[in-house]
């Protein structure tokens, strides 16, 4: 009856407006005080002990890296270096957002910090270029999704603590289906271009793109330094987040000279807000985790889902079914950290590898930050285009069918995520 009531809380907090992080612990806070089970301090026990990881280190850090990415002017050298690689196709700058959002990736890990970073550069092009809002926005929004998937990625980082799995590993799975979900989005945007009749934005130059590539070479070293870091061995995600903001640093003030000291307050403060935002979630969620799993619901849960169907199939149907739903309400890392404990068990009964699994989970959240009600990316880009958030999520909506299709790829042909895995770590 009281874990009914946490939920319903929960749920009657999340509606009315009230922070994600504060909601759950305000809901736990309610349950542990009116069971009387365990003692009030428990909760900041718990909550202390959800934050008190070393992978989690690597949050601040890739937050911290990708901010000094764009504060230096980095995404303006990456966005004009995917110009000159692909503009002069039809509908070119719709590709160019895309192919910017997957090198982009390789810096940032969030799908927010990519919306609000690269979105700015890339809806403004295309406003100028003549493309219409509602496209430039969604192709935008969809884009974004791709840089959590590409390693290095926040959620992974989330996922791989609660799960108890390899971050490296994580990473490694992450990068195809990010691959998979740029070729799908670019072979959309085609058929757009074709359809609206947009035009090529760039003819193809052989000394442009030298140009811009030695004005990007160093940016786009930044991915390889983390990735490669990580895959060969040489440092952990944690240390990797830390090289990323050492590198950045270093471009930004010595080589570019793009960064001052009131830029880096700047980008300090900014760090420093989103951290404290997302490891309050964390924390918060792993006590409201504890208390769905001390009580047994997780294994309820599992019952009722295997009580429908044990076919692995329509097990990793519904799985996603839940995941999608779930997503449409609650932001990524909340939703990890409480669905974890929950699903993690039940898709690895059906011979789910947890590391395949990670990228099912993280893939299917980020489509829910195309949906609303909460759609994260389609607010920062409201605000980003000036335009409504109900006209956002319209002209999304076409975008999702790409990156669904990705999806289902992923959860039942599991070597376009296991592959890299299994030959970099097993």
């Amino acid at each position: 009856m009281l874990i009914s009531m946490m939920l319903i809380l929960l749920f009657a907090m999340l509606i009315i407006g009230v922070p994600v992080g504060i909601a759950l612990a305000g809901s736990s806070m309610f349950y542990i005080l009116a069971a009387g089970t365990v003692p009030d301090f428990v909760i900041i026990h718990r909550m202390v002990n959800g934050v008190d990881s070393f992978p989690l280190l690597a949050i601040p850090f890739f937050i911290l890296a990708g901010n000094l990415m764009n504060s230096a002017g980095i995404t303006n050298r990456i966005f004009a270096f995917a110009t000159a690689c692909i503009g002069w196709l039809r509908g070119g700058l719709g590709h160019v957002n895309i192919i910017a959002s997957v090198l982009f990736a390789g810096m940032s890990g969030a799908a927010v910090a990519d919306a609000g970073g690269l979105g700015t550069i890339e809806i403004k092009a295309m406003r100028d270029a003549g493309y219409d809002d509602d496209f430039a926005v969604a192709v935008t929004a969809a884009s974004s999704t791709i840089g959590p998937i590409i390693p290095p990625s926040l959620p992974m980082v989330v996922y791989g603590v609660m799960a108890s799995a390899s971050v490296g590993q994580l990473f490694a799975a992450g990068f195809i289906p990010g691959l998979l979900m740029a070729i799908s989005l670019m072979l959309l945007v085609s058929w757009y271009a074709r359809k609206r009749n947009y035009p090529r934005d760039a003819r193809f130059n052989i000394r442009l793109l030298g140009t811009t590539f030695k004005r990007a070479f160093l940016s786009l070293l930044t991915p390889i330094i983390i990735v490669g870091g990580i895959l060969t061995g040489a440092f952990t995600p944690t240390e990797a987040a830390i090289s990323a903001c050492v590198y950045a640093l270093f471009l930004g003030i010595i080589v570019y000279r793009t960064l001052n000291w009131k830029r880096l307050l700047h980008v300090s403060m900014e760090t420093i807000e989103t951290s404290a935002i997302i490891l309050f979630i964390v924390a918060a969620a792993s006590i409201f985790a504890w208390i769905l799993t001390s009580n047994r619901v997780t294994e309820q849960f599992a019952g009722m889902i295997m009580g429908v169907t044990d076919n692995p199939i329509l097990v990793l149907l519904l799985l996603n079914l839940v995941l999608f739903i779930v997503g449409c309400f609650m932001e990524t890392v909340a939703a990890i950290t409480i669905l974890v404990p929950v699903l993690l068990p039940i898709a690895v009964s059906v011979g789910v590898d947890p590391v395949h699994f990670g990228v099912i989970m993280v893939l299917n959240l980020m489509i829910g930050l195309l949906t609303p009600p909460v759609g994260m990316v389609l607010y920062v880009l409201s605000r980003v285009a000036g335009i409504s958030f109900e006209r956002c999520s319209a002209a999304t909506l076409p975008f999702l069918f790409p990156l669904v299709v990705v999806l289902a790829i992923i959860t039942f042909f599991p070597s376009f995520s296991m592959w890299l895995p299994t030959l970099a770590y097993r």
